[in-house]
């Protein structure tokens, strides 16, 4: 019985598009523009070279992508099953 639900879940035949791709990569940049005001304590890791993002490190960095990718991931599944993707 168990097999029989995982296997009809992951028969979804779903493939990866530039529509999925960019909604991922908008939900990315929205979480790291609200964590880099919304982290009270930051800079303590190593800090990454990139313009705009002193004080940012490499924690803070990979916390709000996380936290973009399981929104993205969100997304898409709510656009995909309300049939707008």
């Amino acid at each position: 019985m168990n097999t029989y639900i995982n296997i009809a879940l992951l028969s979804n035949n779903y493939t990866w598009s530039l529509k999925t791709a960019m909604i991922m990569i908008i939900c990315n940049i929205i979480c790291i523009g609200l964590g880099r005001y919304a982290i009270k304590i930051r800079g303590l890791g190593p800090s990454i070279p990139m313009a705009g993002l002193e004080g940012l490190g490499l924690p803070e960095l990979l916390a709000t992508t996380s936290l973009g990718h399981i929104i993205g991931a969100g997304t898409i599944i709510g656009l995909t099953s309300t049939g707008i993707i």
